[in-house]
């Protein structure tokens, strides 16, 4: 959520952000709902000033009949008072309501674009590999070793589910603890997070209103199942003060996701890559409000999710993404895209996100400044690892000849000291 001052003072910079990033914005709308909402503000503090200066002349009234006039006045003012209270929370309803749908202004950097076509290509790293055999997808792979059962997820829990088995969950249990400890190694502290949350959260993190149609919505609880554990981390200060010595909050955690992948029918059906239910390590940051610490802790987030690719021995490219691909709050993007060999191509496997202000706002997350005073912290996130969507990569790109997968050397310990999958 953006400082309603802020975006009166700047309807036409907002105005071409929402048209970049496919978001629906109406200046003239939020003008009027602006103006209405401070002539309610300033006609129900007169009257409640009236009140009180009422109350006051009570008590110092020199006669009863003084008295009892004053008293009749308050009267006639207490449905007036009733009415304009009654008036401004509708509007201030309806202007909280117009204010979770205004996205955020893009940063400086990031590419004019329409859709994760204009994304642009920052680097490449690792090598492709070029196999002296015809390699075979994770699908054909997995169940010739046994290690994931489609078929059987899809009759328990429908389309886009699955079984990881044996070594199939041994390897995602690998991944995710060398993440783990390599976040440990670096500062970030591990948290279990509820996945089953109140919509507040998913308000103050920006998952609603604009992303109902991908979650799954408890009705008879009124709560909603995480897409990812930023959601419970990002919300853990809400409504707090934190002290600048607090500050950077570094934290991760791992955590059952879930996501309706609503539209996607028809869409990457097979195989690992579009499930409903899997497994992530999110990293949250939450810092001091300045632009330049919040770019350091982006690269650093960025790095930490390169590091663990690099151990896992994956080639992969980084990329800047457009404004068409931007979320309504994130003010700058990169993705991670990891060699698939079965898509021939590089496939999203992590999202590295800075909102500045954008979601302490909303969840009144403030620090204190040089000064004392109260200002709205900055939060950022980044994908350490999810699977299954990483285990593509792992079993594709490391197959072997002979139908075994080689395990990288990082994960090995993890999995008894095996070199191999077979």
């Amino acid at each position: 959520m953006l400082d309603p001052k802020f975006i009166r003072d700047n309807l036409e910079a907002i105005a071409i952000a929402a048209k970049n990033k496919k978001f629906d914005f109406n200046p003239a709308l939020f003008t009027e709902l602006y103006e209405k909402r401070s002539k309610c503000i300033k006609e129900t503090e007169e009257l409640r000033n009236k009140r009180n200066e009422g109350s006051d002349a009570v008590k110092k009234a020199k006669s009863k009949e003084e008295r009892e006039n004053l008293v009749s006045q308050m009267r006639q003012m207490g449905p007036l008072l009733e009415e304009a209270e009654k008036l401004l929370r509708e509007v201030e309803s309806d202007f909280d309501k117009l204010l979770l749908t205004i996205p955020s202004i893009p940063s400086e950097d990031t590419p004019i674009g329409s859709s994760d076509l204009d994304n642009v290509e920052i680097r490449k790293v690792g090598e492709v590999p070029n196999f002296s055999f015809s390699p075979k997808d994770h699908i054909e792979l997995s169940r010739k070793l046994g290690i994931i059962d489609f078929e059987r997820g899809t009759t328990i829990a429908g389309s886009r589910s699955y079984f990881l088995l044996g070594a199939g969950a041994e390897l995602e249990r690998a991944v995710h603890s060398l993440a783990l400890d390599l976040l440990k190694s670096r500062g970030y502290k591990q948290y279990t997070v509820p996945v089953l949350v109140r919509t507040s959260a998913m308000e103050g993190t920006g998952y609603l209103p604009g992303g109902a149609d991908q979650a799954y919505y408890v009705e008879k609880d009124d709560m909603w199942l995480v897409g990812t554990s930023e959601v419970p981390l990002a919300s853990y200060h809400q409504n707090e003060i934190l002290e600048p010595s607090q500050l950077p909050v570094k934290m991760c955690a791992w955590s059952t996701c879930f996501r309706r992948e609503a539209g996607a029918a028809g869409k990457d059906t097979k195989g690992l890559y579009r499930v409903h239910q899997f497994q992530k390590i999110e990293q949250v940051v939450i810092c001091e409000p300045n632009l330049e610490k919040s770019d350091k802790l982006h690269a650093e987030l960025l790095k930490n999710a390169e590091d663990l690719l690099k151990l896992l021995e994956l080639p992969y490219r980084v990329v800047q993404v457009c404004t068409g691909d931007l979320g309504q709050g994130q003010v700058k993007k990169n993705d991670i895209e990891t060699w698939m060999p079965s898509r021939n191509n590089y496939g999203e496997t992590h999202s590295c996100s800075s909102f500045y202000d954008y979601q302490a706002r909303r969840l009144k997350i403030r620090t204190r400044d040089e000064n004392g005073k109260n200002q709205f912290c900055f939060t950022l996130n980044n994908t350490a690892v999810a699977t299954p969507r990483v285990l593509i990569p792992l079993i594709e790109n490391h197959q072997t000849a002979d139908g075994r997968i080689r395990i990288p050397k990082a994960l090995q310990k993890y999995m008894g000291g095996a070199e191999f999958i077979e």
